[in-house]
């Protein structure tokens, strides 16, 4: 008998769930080599950083490209600042919002596909833009200081 944990990771059928089937062969393409996690989301790494793509599939195609990053200590701790400045992101971004799970930042871009929508294209902008709006939020919330060095975690810890 063959050792099941020696069989490949197949992705599942594109008709199965043809928006995510969508969006993993873009990332695939962009050379990111995405996973399928627990709860069904596209998960691939980007810039050192873990970031998700939750597809819902129905009337209507909804694709939510997010990450999540465990804000540190030394990071101002009200939470009033905190949710402020998340506030100020989602109001100066287009299509990227910023929001609290206790000491977690999440980040997030949502968008409406319809068939003809340009996935890869729509998959790329918004990673950028995810990314972007996480470093906009501790340039922010540390009083407009330099951003993270190269390769360091915009928020200053570990991812989610």
């Amino acid at each position: 008998m063959t050792d099941p944990t020696s069989l490949p990771n197949f992705p599942p059928p594109a008709d199965e769930h043809p928006l995510r089937g969508r969006v993993l062969d873009a990332l695939i393409d962009m050379g990111l080599a995405p996973d399928i996690d627990g709860d069904g989301d596209v998960a691939f790494t980007v810039q050192d950083q873990q970031l998700f793509v939750r597809c819902t599939e129905g009337d209507f195609q909804i694709m939510r490209l997010f990450g999540q990053w465990a804000i540190s200590d030394s990071v101002p701790s009200d939470p009033l600042t905190r949710l402020a400045t998340c506030n100020e992101i989602t109001l100066q971004l287009n299509i990227v919002k910023a929001g609290l799970a206790n000491d977690t930042l999440v980040v997030t871009g949502e968008h409406i596909v319809t068939p003809s929508t340009d996935v890869p294209g729509l998959v790329n902008v918004t990673i950028q833009l995810v990314l972007a709006g996480v470093q906009m939020w501790h340039e922010r919330i540390m009083g407009g200081e330099a951003g993270p060095t190269e390769g360091e975690p915009p928020t200053d810890g570990a991812p989610a």
